[in-house]
């Protein structure tokens, strides 16, 4: 039996869908019997700018109130949220730079991550764009994404995984046991790749793995891997009509910033429904 989710950790910001994922992190912790964090982690307005605010008189004390009403606002979407039935969260807020890099200090210690997609319509908030794809990359922390339009309904009742031999996809899914098993259906989506190491006698794979775990899975073997494959899988999870999507985050670090595969960028910018991820 897996073991449920003890510690999920929320993200928080001043943005129209901060509520709904709060209100998703909530659900979550209620199904698995988890302790709920909730951690308001933005960029300052001051350090937004393009240049720097002593040059303007009164600007600096401005952009100040503009910081501390966007941190009312939110905590009283928290304070609202809590006083509905529901699991309690505890409250936590940094103004540690960078943003990303705070959270996943505090990620470390949890065992699910709820984060949101950006929203290229809310640069107000004081997140950055990356900032999901750099909590995920940098805390080796799995996380539940979801797209700040909002889910249409409870994730996971069809589940679909986007499976490749790799460390990334197996994290994942393991990651995602927990709402796998509580699925309706699950679609496997694989796409031939370089042929494995040969192995004599009885091998391990996804299908064995799934099913030790309860799941019958259905497949999808495509052909040959095709760019570009993030557009195609979209396409596929519509058509299969999924509310969770579950794949490994790929990239890497160069320099100072993290540097994400192409198909982990398409599904994070166009993404219409939750998407666990895993590095």
């Amino acid at each position: 039996m897996t073991t449920p989710y003890r510690q999920v950790l929320v993200h928080l910001d001043a943005s129209a869908s901060a509520g709904a994922r709060l209100a998703a992190a909530r659900s979550l912790a209620q199904e698995h019997g988890a302790a709920l964090a909730a951690l308001y982690a933005t960029v300052p307005v001051y350090l937004e700018l393009p240049y720097p605010p002593e040059g303007a008189p009164g600007l600096a004390s401005s952009l100040m109130d503009v910081e501390d009403e966007r941190r009312r606002a939110a905590r009283r979407t928290f304070d609202e949220a809590m006083r509905t039935p529901g699991p309690t969260a505890t409250w936590a807020e940094t103004r540690e730079m960078p943003a990303a890099g705070a959270f996943v200090a505090q990620a470390l210690h949890a065992d699910l991550l709820v984060l949101g997609q950006h929203d290229p319509a809310g640069a107000a908030n004081g997140v950055p764009p990356d900032f999901a794809e750099s909590v995920v990359l940098a805390s080796g922390k799995p996380a539940l994404v979801l797209p700040y339009t909002g889910a249409a309904r409870r994730p996971g009742g069809t589940a679909a995984i986007a499976w490749k031999e790799t460390r990334e996809a197996a994290r994942a899914v393991s990651a995602a046991m927990p709402l796998l098993q509580r699925a309706g259906r699950v679609h496997v989506l694989a796409w031939e790749e370089e042929p494995a190491l040969e192995v004599r006698g009885q091998q391990l794979d996804l299908d064995g793995y799934l099913r030790l775990h309860g799941i019958v899975p259905t497949w999808h073997r495509g052909g040959r891997l095709a760019e570009p494959l993030g557009e195609i899988l979209l396409s596929q999870l519509s058509d299969l009509d999924a509310d969770l999507l579950v794949m490994g985050c790929y990239g890497h670090s160069r320099a100072r910033e993290w540097i994400l595969g192409g198909t982990s960028r398409t599904v994070l910018r166009s993404m219409t429904l939750p998407v666990l991820m895993a590095h």
